[in-house]
């Protein structure tokens, strides 16, 4: 080093915050910000537009704590392709609409906030056989629903820990990791599917038969979709994701029920199982101690 360099040198930093897509975001939504009004707001994206909705969920958090606005407080409808880390951390209360599609990192650290997906209207190919989303989609979720008509990159909700989420197609490594939430898979999987899974539930349209193969029963055991609950909350799921996303996937299925659901196969980790199962014999427990 040099004699002359100075012991502690500090060069500030420039992170182009001021010219972020978020800017515009919370100046439009400001009645909803400070009143709780909704708002309802129209935007193009492009894919230098990074972490679109994290300032703007912070705005939220700061005056509205955890629990956020009402659902749908905020609507932002944006047109394009989004950048790195769309709707990461967002807040209850916020709702983003995306025609086009989304790099990595999507819905990143979700946080209760809703974010619905489809191609652009003038799109020609079919959305369930391309990639919509990125890699690494809804890592480290924990709350909050979102639909994507069309397939996600490789592990997606990796770390979910909270989130519910309906997809067309996932890469490899699907569900990584997860420790609790609800991923309904209307597709093809890659390999490695539930590895290191230990809480939460997937459900896998399996059309072809061959899931088992790619899933990684190290931790997790499979069952059909016949408890009449489930079975209501996953059409219930697909119900809303045809309504946020006009899928064909969702309608073709839909229209087919009957049929369908007996394709889908539940992913369940063991212990998680085993906890549910234990935590539900002490509930009919205290239940018969109590009518005694």
């Amino acid at each position: 080093m040099p004699a002359d360099w100075p012991l502690h040198r500090v060069e500030p930093q420039d992170h182009g915050l001021e010219k972020a897509l978020d800017q515009q975001l919370i100046e439009l939504c400001k009645d909803a910000i400070e009143h709780k009004k909704p708002v309802e707001v129209h935007l193009p994206i492009r894919n230098v537009n990074r972490t679109v909705g994290t300032m703007l969920s912070a705005e939220v958090s700061r005056r509205h704590g955890e629990h956020g606005l009402p659902p749908y407080t905020i609507q932002a409808h944006l047109r394009g392709t989004a950048g790195q880390s769309f709707g990461a951390w967002l807040a209850p209360g916020v709702a983003l609409y995306l025609e086009g599609d989304a790099n990595d990192y999507f819905g990143k650290g979700l946080s209760g906030g809703f974010i619905a997906v489809k191609p652009p209207r003038e799109a020609t190919f079919k959305a369930e056989e391309n990639i919509i989303i990125g890699n690494v989609a809804l890592y480290g979720a924990t709350g909050g629903e979102v639909f994507v008509r069309g397939m996600a990159g490789e592990r997606f909700a990796v770390r979910n820990s909270g989130a519910t989420a309906v997809v067309e197609g996932v890469g490899d490594h699907g569900c990584e990791y997860m420790t609790r939430g609800v991923v309904v898979v209307l597709g093809r999987t890659g390999r490695n599917f539930a590895a290191g899974m230990s809480g939460g539930v997937a459900y896998v349209l399996d059309e072809d038969g061959g899931f088992k193969g790619k899933c990684n029963m190290g931790m997790v055991e499979l069952h059909p979709l016949d408890e009449p609950a489930e079975i209501n909350h996953v059409h219930a799921l697909i119900v809303r994701h045809h309504q946020y996303t006009q899928s064909a996937v969702a309608k073709r299925i839909l229209d087919d029920w009957d049929a369908c659901v007996g394709r889908f196969v539940k992913v369940m980790p063991t212990e998680y199982r085993q906890v549910l199962e234990r935590q539900l014999n002490l509930k009919s427990d205290l239940a018969r101690l109590a009518a005694v």
